[in-house]
């Protein structure tokens, strides 16, 4: 395969695997993970390893929110190939504060 189409899937390989160590994010509550609940939104990966996504806890209170968005940088920090992890937390009532101690992660 010739590098140019090898490096175009690079991102998608990539992202392909982030997904499926996000399903092993488990939310304690539903028992049901991160993907399947569709908590994570506009994944985005490019070519040289760095991801951007938004999570979305079930609810603007949810009590597990920081351990869940902590859980998931880490994870996504664990797949080989990564080189930053810029996570968002959106709708949710600390999402200020939670979104400066990710990026301290």
């Amino acid at each position: 395969m010739p590098n140019s189409q090898k490096d175009k899937t690079a991102p998608d390989d990539l992202k392909a695997r982030i997904t499926d160590r996000l399903k092993a994010v488990v939310d304690p509550e539903t028992g049901m993970d991160v993907i399947t609940m569709n908590m994570i939104l506009d994944l985005e990966v490019t070519e040289d390893g760095r991801v951007s996504a938004k999570f979305r806890p079930t609810s603007p209170v949810c009590p597990i929110a920081v351990n869940l968005a902590i859980n998931i940088k880490k994870a996504i920090q664990e797949v080989a190939g990564v080189s930053h992890v810029d996570l968002t937390v959106i709708d949710y009532v600390g999402q200020k504060m939670l979104n400066e101690q990710l990026k301290l992660i």
